[in-house]
């Protein structure tokens, strides 16, 4: 029986010096998760330097997002996929709580307040920033190109809608 690779599909070891020509068989386990560690990375450094970090952003995102106002609940449901750990998020919240950036009403839903109001904006502005460095040299069509591709093999693995 004919094998079903070709020798230039073969899966070659991760090399982060690969040449252009070496690219189709590398590891797309390896490329993505450098390009989420350095991202992730960076995104984490800038924020950290004006004592924000990540998932505080995600919270009052969350909290801003939609037509009515979250609960606890809801935030933590939405955002713990997306957290480093499962008790993250509520710890977010409650940091964000403290630091009166939110505020519970007396039905327990979130509301910004004008504070946590101002600092979601200066984030935005911030994330704006690092997008365009991390876009830089990168055309829209590339990287719609791009995130095509890694949706698909998301959905090959997982056997979702491509």
């Amino acid at each position: 029986m004919e094998s079903l690779a070709s020798p230039a599909t073969d899966q070659a070891p991760a090399d982060p010096a690969a040449t252009d020509d070496a690219l189709a068989t590398q590891p797309i386990g390896y490329w993505s998760g450098l390009a989420h560690a350095a991202v992730t990375r960076h995104l984490r450094d800038a924020m950290a330097r004006i004592d924000v970090t990540q998932p505080q952003y995600w919270v009052l995102n969350c909290v801003n997002g939609g037509p009515a106002a979250p609960g606890r609940e809801e935030v933590v449901g939405r955002l713990t996929p997306l957290a480093d750990g499962p008790h993250e998020i509520a710890r977010v919240v409650d940091q964000l709580l403290h630091r009166g950036w939110l505020r519970a009403d007396d039905a327990r839903l979130l509301h910004l307040t004008d504070e946590g109001e101002a600092a979601r904006l200066r984030l935005r502005a911030l994330v704006t920033d690092l997008r365009a460095e991390v876009h830089e040299g990168i055309s829209d069509e590339e990287y719609v190109a791009a995130l095509k591709v890694l949706r698909r093999m998301v959905a090959n693995v997982d056997g979702g809608p491509s």
